[in-house]
């Protein structure tokens, strides 16, 4: 896959992320986060199986005992990510969750530079901010007041961090994005499942009063959305595709718009912020490559 293939890939990833933020915040009314999550998850890796079956007869690799331990914290990262941004969303706003969410923009570089020793090109220490800022304005410059569902959407940001470091890395690595998204999906669910049964109530009824909201979370936003990132990611370097990603934050006002929200001038301007830091991220290196390999 071509590099600005990927990109468009992950670019599409994100709208469908933010378009399902309302039907996340919105199924609350009916059910807990985790009966939420379980169902949503089953459904999405139900829908995948087949083709993550497909990949793993076409491929026929041997994984080495590093990376299913790299697929186990990249399962656990995005559980944890999953449980606790739904159960932020319960007690905070769906503005300030989506801001906070949005910080593991910050989260992805600093991380792999403190884990690895990976520096990102220059360019991204200018959009990271950049794309931050943008998130912010594009929430109306403002958060409401603080409370312990911030902190736990904070703690689903770091979470999120890690499965965007490493599932570009592994997938590339194995040849199995769609299969790694299948583990990833199986391990929410059962987990979220778990859980569900010992501090929620769930019952049939509620889930059936969400069904709609289950329905696209779990058919597009995460049997689409999340297999495509890994997809995409294979190609694009994880500062990068956070960067990219955190164009979530657009599609989410966007779909806000849709529904009879209006987006205040500010906002256009943080649309315009978060754009260009992506096209700066991606353009910035290329250039520099393509003057290199001309002066050589």
């Amino acid at each position: 896959m071509s590099r600005p293939l990927a990109v468009a890939a992950l670019v599409l990833t994100t709208m469908l992320w933010g378009f399902a933020f309302v039907a996340q915040k919105s199924a609350m009314d009916a059910m807990g986060p985790l009966t939420f999550s379980a169902v949503r998850y089953a459904l999405g890796g139900l829908a995948v199986l087949p083709l993550a079956i497909w990949e793993w007869r076409r491929n026929r690799v041997s994984i080495a005992p590093r990376d299913w331990l790299l697929i186990a914290v990249i399962a656990l990262a995005f559980f944890f990510g999953v449980w606790l941004q739904q159960a932020g969303l319960v007690l905070t706003t769906v503005t300030n969750g989506g801001f906070l969410t949005s910080l593991y923009v910050l989260f992805v570089p600093l991380l792999a530079l403190g884990l690895f020793r990976h520096k990102p090109h220059k360019v991204v220490w200018v959009g990271m901010p950049l794309a931050l800022l943008g998130v912010y304005l594009l929430n109306g410059a403002r958060l409401d007041t603080l409370n312990f569902g911030d902190v736990l959407v904070i703690g689903s940001a770091v979470a999120w961090a890690v499965q965007v470091l490493l599932i570009g890395t592994v997938a590339r690595r194995t040849g199995l994005p769609v299969t790694i998204s299948v583990i990833s999906f199986g391990a929410t669910a059962v987990l979220s499942g778990v859980g569900a049964l010992g501090f929620e109530a769930p019952s049939l009824a509620a889930i059936g009063a969400g069904w709609i909201e289950i329905l696209y979370t779990g058919l597009l936003s995460t049997a689409v959305g999340f297999t495509l990132q890994a997809i995409g990611q294979q190609y694009v370097p994880p500062a990068n595709a956070a960067i990219i990603l955190s164009a979530e934050g657009l599609f989410a006002a966007l779909g806000g718009a849709l529904a009879g929200e209006r987006l205040a001038v500010i906002g256009y301007a943080g649309s315009a912020l978060i754009f260009a830091a992506i096209v700066m991220v991606e353009a910035v290196p290329a250039l520099r490559q393509r003057r290199v390999a001309a002066a050589g």
